[in-house]
């Protein structure tokens, strides 16, 4: 296996479909101090296949001589099956004569259009660009910007946003069986199913001054959702024991007992 890529850019475009332009371009952002984007031609360029291509944003205000040396690549993914994602890769030099590199045909129109294909889901189309930045001549450091585009990063083969990419890879290095079984291979799925475990630790750590009912009742049910999923969570499971017992000896007089216990049964405890 070869060197990762150092970034990982995510564009979804939205209603791929009914756009009328003949060339779509992706918000800038920067990687090793040189904006970047994405164009692509929805109708194709002189042909009938998708054409996409990486550029530098701004190149006309480089220094003189500048050049970049990058590694790249497009995924175009399949928001059905990810084995049948399609992706093109490539290393080219970079600079003012050729300040854009892509590919005319990365895929035909009527399979990327082809009902139930999986490529135009809800008729937004991703596409997954990764570049690796070798070397820079005449280097121009640049500060990030405001972008619709979503930076990914993978942890444990989850694609994670960089602000919890710390905290992800804590748990995983704590509780390392804890995917082991997770059966889902959708990278969609996958996101959302990490993201919605972040949410049920964020709302465990809260006091039990700020928890309610309805919040142990949520967090039962969620907990027998990712369970079923195929996560380890028995360490969580403790927390909520003890969140559930801080929470009744603050609160012994708001409590459905009841409830409580019938959502705890639900995902195979026995406290109660």
């Amino acid at each position: 296996m070869g060197k990762p890529f150092n970034k990982k850019i995510t564009w979804v475009i939205k209603n791929f479909s009914s756009l009328k332009s003949d060339q779509f371009n992706s918000d800038k952002f920067v990687v090793d101090g040189c904006k970047w984007y994405i164009y692509a031609y929805p109708k194709g360029k002189d042909n009938d296949h998708l054409s996409l291509f990486l550029e530098v944003g701004n190149y006309e205000s480089l220094p003189i001589g500048w050049r970049r040396h990058a590694k790249y690549s497009f995924t175009i993914s399949n928001q059905r099956s990810e084995k049948l994602s399609r992706k093109h890769e490539s290393q080219q030099w970079f600079e003012k004569k050729s300040p854009g590199w892509g590919r005319l045909s990365i895929m035909p129109l009527n399979e990327l259009h082809a009902k139930d294909a999986g490529f135009l889901v809800n008729g937004d189309l991703k596409i997954v660009v990764e570049i690796d930045v070798l070397e820079v001549v005449g280097r121009l450091d640049v500060t990030e910007e405001t972008s619709t585009i979503i930076e990914t990063m993978d942890v444990n083969g989850f694609q994670i946003l960089p602000s919890h990419a710390e905290s992800v890879s804590r748990m995983f290095e704590r509780h390392s069986e804890l995917a082991s079984e997770f059966r889902p291979k959708n990278p969609n799925l996958r996101t959302a199913y990490i993201s919605f475990l972040l949410s049920l630790i964020e709302t465990m750590c809260q006091s039990p001054q700020e928890l309610s009912q309805d919040d142990l009742t949520d967090a039962y049910a969620a907990m027998g959702f990712m369970r079923d999923a195929g996560f380890k969570l028995d360490w969580l499971e403790k927390k909520l024991d003890e969140g559930f017992a801080l929470f009744l000896s603050f609160f012994p007089q708001c409590l459905d007992e009841k409830e409580v216990s019938r959502q705890y049964s639900s995902i195979g405890c026995t406290k109660f």
